[in-house]
């Protein structure tokens, strides 16, 4: 699916096809858009491809006159009563505005319906930057989900040390891995972005990259921080378990040798 968004009067709005300054979103392109794009913009296939692979880490990288960036975005699904947290890359192709996502995303939902304000399609760097602060600004909001779920499981834990709360909490510490990972390589590519060899930077846009890195690092201390907590609660609660287990197996002991009393003096 490909679609066509320009910023007008201020409001970011459809369009029917392409025009000067418009911003193009690709989401799950069937072989012939993905050719129509190559041709119509002159892209490298390889650029396009990759930011279609799920398995693709964050980067950036430049060919002629093609510059990609892929950076990890944060996806929250609900599956039944628990919410899985992971990361989804998305595609940017600044050289014409092109985002391309595996699937619909919905940071780039909040750029079509106007969440974020002071959007301008004409302004390719300042509009990449706008949406890479979105996804560090998501990142944040994710991780302060996942410390109240975290706290709320611990508190169940406390009460029933039941199998169920401790799955979640294996969850939870595998989404915080991922947000992790994802995280440091992030920062990585707006770093290389800081230099100035792939985009050219206005003091603006300069400020807004800093604004951005700055988002980054402060959800890469609270990721650590969390991910550190929650190994040290799953510790705890196996150490509870295993002392609570001990104790189950004392007393079964103990009924086992006054139950077989009898039968040892029966027997003499």
């Amino acid at each position: 699916m490909i679609q066509y968004y320009k910023t007008i009067n201020g409001r970011v709005r459809p369009l029917e096809e392409m025009e000067d300054g418009c911003w193009i979103n690709v989401i799950n392109p069937d072989e012939k858009e993905i050719n129509g794009l190559i041709q119509e913009f002159s892209l490298e296939p390889d650029f396009l491809r990759a930011a279609l692979d799920e398995e693709e880490s964050s980067r950036i990288e430049s060919e002629d006159d093609n510059t990609l960036i892929i950076l990890d975005a944060p996806v929250a699904e609900k599956n039944g009563d628990s919410i899985s947290y992971y990361t989804l890359p998305i595609g940017i192709l600044v050289t014409h505005v092109i985002t391309v996502c595996l699937r619909e995303n919905p940071i780039i939902a909040e750029f079509i319906e106007g969440v974020v304000k002071g959007v301008q399609t004409e302004l390719r760097t300042q509009f990449v930057l706008h949406l890479m602060l979105r996804v560090a600004t998501r990142f944040l909001q994710f991780l302060k989900q996942i410390d109240k779920l975290s706290s709320s499981l611990e508190k169940q834990l406390r009460k029933s040390m039941k199998n169920k709360e401790l799955i979640q909490l294996l969850d939870v510490q595998k989404s915080l891995v991922y947000f992790s990972t994802s995280l440091k390589a992030d920062e990585t590519t707006l770093e290389k972005l800081m230099r100035g060899r792939y985009i050219k930077l206005y003091e603006d846009d300069q400020d807004l990259l800093e604004d951005v890195l700055i988002e980054i690092k402060q959800a890469i201390e609270m990721s650590s921080i969390y991910l550190n907590i929650l190994s040290g609660t799953m510790d705890a609660f196996a150490s509870v378990i295993s002392n609570n287990l001990n104790i189950v197996m004392k007393v079964l002991a103990s009924v086992t040798i006054v139950i077989s009393i009898p039968n040892i003096i029966a027997g003499f």
